[in-house]
Formats: C-alpha cells, structure tokens, sequence
C-alpha cells in the first residue's frame, strides 16, 4: 500500500513538471562523422546551412544530413542581442 502511494505521487509529480510543451530543434543540419561499415559514429546537429555544415565535415570526413526534428523556427545568436547598457530617460 504504501509503495503504491509513493509510485502515484511520483507519477502525479511527473504528470505537473511538465509545464513547458516539447520543441523541436531549430538547427537545419546535421554533420554525421565516421560510422563507416557499421561502426556507430557521432552526429551534431548545430547548423544553420549546408554550407557550415560541410564545412565542418570537409577534412574529417562524413556528410551531412537534414535534420529530422527541425521545426523551421529562427534561432536566437548572441548577436541578436543588444548588449549596450541601458541609459535611463529623464522625464
């Protein structure tokens, strides 16, 4: 009984974090190192175009794919943001 109640509380703990929906990634591309015959390899999907992506993999070796979770939303640079301080106005 008193494991069940634990196991309900968890469940119903987990239930309300969820506040934030799942978002899709922003990134376009993916460069997809090594994994040749079968051997795994790894995968990194921080690129906005094709270009930077095969300029990633040119000299490593790889190739790059579409990203299958992109979502067509803008992605945020740090240079997006004004970072001048801020001057208060007089009335």
């Amino acid at each position: 009984m008193r494991n069940t109640l634990i196991a309900a509380a968890v469940v119903a703990a987990g239930l309300l974090s969820q506040s934030q929906p799942a978002q899709a990634d922003p990134y376009r591309w993916c460069a997809v190192y090594g994994g040749f015959r079968g051997g795994g390899g790894s995968e990194s999907c921080y690129f906005m175009t094709l270009a930077q992506c095969r300029a990633q993999v040119s000299g490593v070796g790889g190739f790059c794919r579409e990203n299958l979770f992109y979502d067509g939303r803008p992605v945020r640079t740090p240079e997006d943001y004004d970072d001048r301080p801020r001057r208060r106005q007089r009335r």
